[in-house]
């Protein structure tokens, strides 16, 4: 339920005007009370409070049984309703979760227009760390690269290659490659990452 609310909060952002990258099914939203313009992202709003119910249920339950001393206790007849009750509600919850994410539509180039090049300022100590500076250093690095083109008023892959090695010696001139958001991704190849191969990797043990 923890990682459902997180989702549906996600989601519940993701879909308002300012970010624009998803739009919910009308079967999992509402209408406002009084904004016609309004579509109200309730299936997802109660998934979030549904998580509140559960952990409720497991904090009761943990009440019950911690003055409680070994062995069977009546007290712990306490144990039924809430277990009950979350299972119910997880269920449900499940259900209402994958509707939602099987329904709505995604909107790639809103996400597309939204990245900017600040964004990968830790590719670029990554960069130098390919380059043997260790990362301690090449974050204050990154760090004051971002500050100059701050001070410049211009984008962090505007900035020469002269204004690079002012700041150390080590960049050369495939600096700029670094400024690619596809590569970048690609570029988080561990467990977990964010690389192509991984999360296709992390669907087919989910599919499994």
């Amino acid at each position: 339920m923890s990682h459902i609310s997180r989702m549906a909060e996600d989601l519940i952002v993701y879909s308002t005007a300012e970010f624009g990258f998803l739009t919910l099914s009308d079967a999992y939203s509402t209408g406002s009370s009084i904004m016609p313009q309004k579509k109200n992202p309730d299936s997802l709003e109660l998934l979030r409070g549904k998580s509140g119910r559960v952990f409720g249920n497991m904090a009761g339950l943990l009440m019950t049984l911690k003055g409680l001393p070994s062995t069977y206790n009546k007290d712990l007849q306490e144990d039924k309703e809430p277990l009950f009750d979350a299972v119910d509600t997880i269920s449900a919850s499940i259900k209402i979760a994958e509707g939602v994410i099987s329904t709505m539509e995604i909107h790639p180039e809103r996400m597309r227009n939204a990245l900017t090049v600040d964004m990968l300022a830790t590719d670029l100590a990554d960069y130098l760390v390919r380059k043997g500076i260790p990362f301690r250093e090449t974050h204050h690095i990154s760090g004051r690269a971002v500050a100059l083109a701050e001070s410049r008023k211009c984008p962090l892959n505007e900035l020469t290659l002269d204004d690079f090695k002012m700041l150390n010696s080590k960049f050369t001139d495939d600096v700029h490659d670094v400024f690619d958001f596809e590569a970048s991704v690609e570029r988080r190849a561990s467990i977990g990452g964010t690389s192509l191969k991984n999360v296709e990797r992390q669907i087919s043990i989910l599919r499994q």
